[in-house]
């Protein structure tokens, strides 16, 4: 397996070109001041701007809610049970990454370990893992050599709470494990350890926590894993459930109390805000793992939310569920290789770029480098865009991105911009505004006129 941190870090770095401004430094809570956000990783993920979630495992057998389910929908024996017929004969990690690149997607996130507390890794540490099914093989391992290959950013998703495991405390309607004999000490020391391999075996570059929620977990636990995780590797970046600082709306943590890097807004987009780090993560279907006949966003959809959370500063993590064989759905194949043509053509307009200046509107959204303001017109119809001018800049030129000049007409409360009969695509007409001075320092303001 390859382990070259180095190499890897360099392969993406090269791909991406010029890094997008880091947001105000987080990092380790109040018990470790010192611990702020590692600059150069942060600047070279915000400006990667989308990634690939993965969330697969046994209960992709029945097709319910990874984790959830577990009780609820499927009685506990059954759930944990599962992993012996998981036996997904058609997995490819090859085939996986190829999708994640030809989407246009920068770094990829596997879910490790979910609430169910089953390792999709060989890890020295259960036998409740991957490698006690019959499918036999390390899908984290795997996924981690083929990222290694491609240049793509290795991530790993890991759930701080365990409904599986004897020692984690809480429990709740249904659960058959005997309160005595738990210990959350002995849990923090068996979670530490799987962390650990994540981070030097695997090389994993970011670690995406969840469960901080439970009573079992407290602030001073999130502070000393975090802590933990940069003593492992400085470079690595964290997410802020891995403390209980996720409490304001949106999914952000407003206090540097708290650990984490980035915030995580869930199923919704993230408002502008290029100050804080933070990333929406948003499923392409209604459930994070594979549901039969699952209803699907379009590429259109998705291109409508990449546009929308870049251009409030945000990164976009588009979760896939793939099926029990280990393929991915065509449906899903296919609209992601939509993303991916769209991305090719008018990329320039969301790697790299800083959110705003204009806050999203319902067909609305800008996304800016430097002295050039890239519209997002997310209204196929529309043939007239009025918005509001901009104090302190003039446009000194207006273009379709990948198409011709159009017409803007100016005054001192409006832009109004003509698009021609037939622009580049009708799925994100993108206009790009090349300005008389800097795009990047202009602040955020409401798109209408």
């Amino acid at each position: 397996m390859f382990t070259r941190w180095t190499v890897i870090s360099l392969v993406v770095a090269a791909s991406l070109g010029r890094s997008a401004p880091a947001g105000t430094p987080a990092g380790g809570g109040e018990a470790h001041p010192e611990l702020t956000t590692c600059a150069s990783s942060l600047a070279r993920w915000q400006e990667m701007r989308f990634g690939m979630f993965i969330h697969w495992g046994p209960v992709t057998l029945r097709g319910t809610e990874i984790g959830w389910s577990r009780g609820p929908q499927v009685p506990i024996a059954e759930y944990d049970s599962l992993y012996r017929e998981f036996n997904p004969v058609l997995f490819n990690a090859r085939e996986w990454i190829s999708a994640a690149r030809g989407a246009g997607m920068k770094y990829f996130v596997i879910v490790a370990k979910h609430h169910d507390g089953f390792c999709m890794w060989d890890t020295k540490f259960t036998g409740y893992n991957i490698m006690a099914s019959p499918f036999h093989r390390d899908v984290v391992g795997e996924l981690a050599d083929e990222c290694a290959r491609e240049g793509v950013m290795f991530c790993t998703y890991y759930s701080i709470l365990d409904w599986h495991h004897p020692d984690y405390t809480t429990r709740y309607g249904g659960d058959t494990r005997p309160v005595a004999e738990s210990g959350m000490d002995r849990y923090r020391t068996y979670l530490k350890n799987q962390v650990r391999e994540l981070v030097e075996r695997y090389r994993s570059n970011l670690l995406w926590f969840d469960g901080q929620w439970e009573k079992s977990w407290t602030h001073a636990d999130g502070m000393a894993l975090y802590a933990y995780a940069r003593g492992l590797n400085n470079a690595i970046l964290i997410n802020n459930r891995v403390d209980k600082g996720r409490g304001n709306a949106g999914g952000r943590t407003d206090s540097l109390a708290y650990a984490g890097d980035f915030g995580t807004p869930e199923q919704e987009i993230g408002t502008l805000d290029n100050k804080h780090p933070w990333e929406s993560c948003i499923t392409i279907g209604t459930q994070w793992a594979w549901k039969p006949n699952d209803t699907l966003k379009s590429a259109t959809d998705c291109i409508h939310i990449l546009a929308k959370t870049a251009g409030g500063g945000g990164n976009l993590l588009l979760n896939i569920s793939p099926m029990p064989d280990g393929r991915f759905e065509q449906r899903q194949i296919a609209t992601l290789r939509k993303i991916g043509r769209w991305l090719e053509r008018f990329g320039e307009s969301i790697y790299g770029t800083r959110g705003g200046p204009y806050r999203a509107a319902a067909a609305l959204a800008s996304t800016c480098r430097e002295n050039r303001i890239y519209l997002h017109v997310l209204d196929p119809e529309a043939r007239l865009v009025r918005i509001r001018a901009i104090p302190g800049r003039t446009v000194r030129r207006a273009s379709m991105l990948g198409g011709p000049d159009i017409s803007a007409r100016t005054d001192a409360a409006t832009i109004e911009l003509t698009l021609p009969d037939s622009p580049p695509d009708r799925e994100d007409a993108v206009i790009v505004l090349d300005l008389d001075g800097s795009a990047e320092t202009i602040p955020p303001m409401d798109i209408k006129p």
